[in-house]
């Protein structure tokens, strides 16, 4: 027992170092009342993404820009507009069989800032659905 107190008091600070994602926040209950969720989603806008797609977006996207993600200390405001996954389009396509494409693509709207074209910015991947890893990355 005296052999295994200073090796937890080594192995605890190394457990700080295993974060896990952070949860979505959540609305207060007063403004969630006030919003109806239909019974039904609208056909107009609607758009139907395969489970398989998802999942493949979202392990080449944390690859890409992961959530723990910090900018620089005085980032400008491309920089800070490309950190936020929301300024990206995102396009999947099926490969060979257990094989997604998943390209990854500044939304050229999303910053705006009145420079030249992004050009260098971007990622295409290609995901093995079957043990769900990154196979290839291309920047």
């Amino acid at each position: 027992m005296k052999r295994a107190l200073p090796v937890l008091f080594l192995l605890l600070p190394a457990c700080a170092l295993f974060q896990r994602p952070p949860r979505p926040p959540h609305a207060p209950p007063e403004e969630a009342a006030a919003v109806e969720l239909p019974l039904a989603l609208p056909l107009e806008g609607r758009q139907i993404i395969a489970g398989t797609s998802l999942r493949a977006i979202q392990l080449a996207m944390e690859d890409y820009l992961p959530w723990d993600h910090k900018l620089p200390t005085g980032a400008t405001p491309l920089q800070e507009c490309l950190s936020r996954r929301e300024s990206y389009d995102v396009a999947t396509a099926p490969g060979p069989e257990g094989v997604m494409y998943v390209s990854i693509v500044p939304n050229p709207e999303a910053c705006d800032i009145g420079g030249p074209p992004i050009l260098d910015v971007g990622a295409s991947y290609v995901i093995d659905v079957r043990g769900w890893r990154i196979l290839k990355v291309q920047q």
